[in-house]
């Protein structure tokens, strides 16, 4: 049922003793303007994505929080439809990231008490829906209270329509390849390429030397970067077979601050040239969390691109 006023309970509340996880983990798929939120009972769910063709998904668990409720029964519901927590829907909506962000770094760095809780406020302000006309939501704001010795400070942040986004779909059924490395050494390397000033990458994973190699090409020439089959380089190695695609190397950079925080990354790929990379983050104060970017293969139109891309893959198998 919808809330009635701004005085019924929230649908969603949550505490967590530090910002700075969750800022931590947020800035890292930090690369458009909006992020679509979904709450459910484990967790919420951030998703950012950049013309289809690059998505960015951060999990904060609700083992995150040292509180945390999901409310669905005051979620809003069709007329005579069911309200079962166990099948309730998660919460959806849309927030500007960079103001989440910046509203989160107020004490991100400190050691501060913060709630976040989201509240009926439809009567209390204007969404961007309503003022483009459009159908509005039981929910128009969020709440951000931050809390540090005596000192509290409120933010209400502007929410959005969710739209309708689908993830990329990455087939774990048809995976073409798997690594697991160090984030950092992934890092190096593709800073290192930047010298040529790329517009595209490509990674070559196969069977036989060289096993996983990136290769960049741009106005300024070409570059590669190899790496060695050494278990302490490459922790986990599977490629059945050569396989190679490239990516628009600014989406791939999109991905550089998580790279730089990150622990370990598992890259995978699948038949139809879908690349995942997976980081594994250690948060400050213990734990770790995982953030995933997709990316779908450069598909150059007819002429576009083609010799180059031939000169770099012919240079990778001229060294086999």
């Amino acid at each position: 049922m919808a809330l009635a006023n701004g005085n019924a309970s929230p649908m969603f509340s949550a505490v967590s003793s530090s910002a700075r996880q969750l800022f931590q983990l947020l800035r890292c798929i930090n690369f458009a303007p909006k992020a679509q939120v979904e709450i459910n009972k484990a967790g919420l769910r951030f998703s950012v994505e950049d013309s289809r063709v690059m998505q960015g998904l951060a999990f904060l668990d609700k083992a995150l929080f040292t509180s945390y409720t999901f409310n669905s029964a005051a979620a809003p519901h069709s007329a005579g439809e069911a309200e079962d927590e166990e099948d309730a829907e998660p919460l959806s909506f849309q927030i500007s990231l960079s103001a989440l962000l910046e509203t989160l770094q107020i004490f991100a760095f400190n050691d501060a008490k913060d709630r976040w809780s989201s509240r009926d406020s439809a009567y209390s302000g204007i969404s961007n829906s309503l003022a483009r006309g459009g159908s509005a939501t039981a929910f128009d704001s969020r709440v951000l209270v931050l809390e540090e010795a005596g000192v509290t400070t409120t933010c209400e942040l502007v929410t959005y329509e969710p739209e309708d986004q689908s993830d990329i779909p990455l087939q774990k059924d048809a995976i073409s390849q798997k690594i697991i490395m160090r984030a950092s050494w992934l890092h190096d390397a593709i800073s290192e390429l930047s010298s040529t000033s790329p517009t595209r990458l490509t990674i070559v994973a196969s069977p036989t030397a060289p096993y996983f190699t990136l290769s960049s090409s741009g106005p300024l020439g070409s570059a590669t970067v190899e790496f060695s089959k050494d278990p302490q380089l490459l922790e986990t190695f599977y490629v059945p077979k050569r396989v190679a695609n490239t990516y628009k190397y600014s989406l791939i950079m999109g991905a550089s601050k998580a790279m730089s925080m990150a622990n370990k990354v598992s890259i995978r790929g699948d038949d139809q040239g879908v690349l995942s990379l997976q980081f594994m983050i250690e948060l400050e104060g213990g734990g770790v969390s995982f953030v995933d970017f997709r990316f779908v293969a450069y598909v150059p139109e007819d002429g576009e691109g083609d010799e180059d891309e031939e000169e770099v893959v012919e240079g990778i198998e001229a060294d086999d």
